[in-house]
């Protein structure tokens, strides 16, 4: 599947209509997006059951905000509507395929569970997490096989 170039007001929908997204946030005067650009285009063609999409900073830039975004490229993952992974810097090919493989191989369920445990600590007032040592710890990154 070729990458798909999304706005503010397709974002959430992109996110919430498919199972597994991921969002190349870049901008057009940044030397590391258009190094990476080619690579995950490349990678995109390989797995056509994943939403590759692209998020232009300059265009887009409240989403920009709203994501966090401080440092370009960032990439993002998204499985089932929650974020799973978040990292600035290019990645090369086989990076690239290993966060794929690895948002593919989650255990969706164990996330949720740890999701719905950390909003449950937040609503409590406790320390997120504090009792939990598997997982994702911040619901942002995949956690070590």
């Amino acid at each position: 599947m070729a990458t798909v170039d999304i706005t503010g007001e397709q974002f959430a929908s992109t996110i919430e209509g498919n199972d597994i997204v991921l969002v190349d946030f870049w901008a057009e005067w940044c030397g590391p997006c258009k190094q990476f650009g080619p690579t995950y285009s490349a990678v995109s063609e390989k797995h056509s059951d994943v939403v590759f999409s692209k998020v232009d900073t300059q265009a887009e830039q409240q989403l920009a905000a709203e994501a966090g975004i401080t440092s370009i490229p960032t990439l993002m993952a998204f499985r089932e509507k929650v974020l799973v992974f978040s990292q600035p810097g290019a990645l090369n090919a086989q990076q690239l395929e290993q966060v794929v493989d690895a948002v593919k191989a989650l255990d969706m369920d164990e996330v949720h569970a740890h999701v719905a445990g950390l909003q449950a600590d937040a609503a409590a007032g406790s320390t997120p997490g504090a009792a939990k040592s598997s997982g994702p710890q911040d619901g942002t990154q995949i956690p070590d096989a």
